[in-house]
């Protein structure tokens, strides 16, 4: 049996809704009449669970990173697509690529029901129109080299639905992350599903709990491996920044110092030359070459260091 298949509920007991993110959680019922400190424990007991449910999803993770580099490879995006908690987090995680990864603002993107001031200000409405879902598709032109990944925690959000048929209609592959059991057309309908079951909230309903931590943990994941499978990274260091403050200026000095065996000095004259971009100062270093041919040999070898 499918362990992401729901079990037949007891017919004297049946749920109010299906849904394991809308169930009710026996572990916090009594929650109201707890201190503190009890309820940071019982919090923190159900945030353990969190890790246990991504892990039975690695699978389809693995599977997720290697659609992205595919989809990448030629030239295309990631694009998340969310609404409330989840489509914030799909932005957060987009924001965070091109300062840690030095990767173009479009290459990976988050798309919100509501737009920018949803980001702010809670917009329910806005995910119940599957329309503009499919609008946000169309403005941005997706096509057969986009990966396209809706992210949903109760897996029925018409906005992401909406942006998924339209993203499938216009070539895109496309995934879908939730946070309950995934239906058989869910299944069926999409190149990957990704479904960690961390169980019923402490508060019901409140999905930017578990089933946000969870989405948050995936959301790393598949953003992480794409990078590093694209180059990004060398060793477990992120090669690719490129310096735009302080806190970077010493990360990339320290990164020059760490793999190149220089002092400090040499390092900031390295990053200097290369025009702030450790993965150039590094083949510069290593090859002898200039800026400019290190960024032409890093071109040709698809932005691998060890090919370059």
């Amino acid at each position: 049996m499918d362990a992401r298949k729901p079990s037949s509920p007891s017919p004297a007991t049946p749920p109010l809704d299906a849904r394991l993110t809308e169930q009710r959680n026996p572990r916090s019922m009594r929650i109201d009449q707890l201190s503190s400190l009890e309820i940071v424990d019982l919090i923190n007991n159900e945030d353990r669970l969190v890790a246990a449910a991504v892990s039975e999803e690695r699978l389809q993770i693995a599977r997720a990173i290697d659609l992205v580099v595919d989809c990448l490879g030629r030239g295309g995006r990631l694009v998340y697509v969310g609404a409330g908690t989840s489509g914030r987090l799909g932005v957060l995680d987009a924001s965070e690529m091109p300062p840690t990864y030095r990767t173009h603002p479009d290459m990976v993107q988050g798309v919100m029901a509501g737009g920018y001031e949803a980001l702010l200000r809670a917009q329910e409405g806005a995910e119940d129109h599957p329309g503009d879902g499919a609008a946000a598709m169309d403005d941005r032109n997706v096509d057969r080299r986009d990966f396209v990944l809706g992210i949903a925690a109760s897996g029925t959000t018409p906005y992401v639905h909406g942006a998924l048929a339209r993203a499938r209609e216009r070539g895109a592959r496309t995934g879908f992350l939730l946070c309950t059991y995934p239906s058989e057309e869910l299944l069926q309908s999409h190149d990957v599903v990704i479904a960690p079951l961390v169980g019923p909230e402490v508060v019901t309903g409140s999905t930017r709990m578990k089933a946000g931590t969870a989405t948050k943990m995936v959301l790393n994941m598949i953003s992480t491996g794409a990078m590093v499978r694209t180059g990004k990274v060398y060793g477990n260091l992120m090669v690719d920044l490129q310096v735009t403050c302080q806190k970077l200026q010493d990360r990339g000095e320290r990164i020059l110092m760490e793999t190149l065996g220089v002092d400090r000095p040499e390092a900031t004259r390295l990053l200097d030359a290369s025009g702030g971009h450790v993965k150039t100062a590094i083949v510069m270093w290593r090859s002898g070459v200039d800026a400019a041919e290190a960024r032409r040999r890093l071109e040709q070898s698809g932005g691998s260091i060890s090919g370059a």
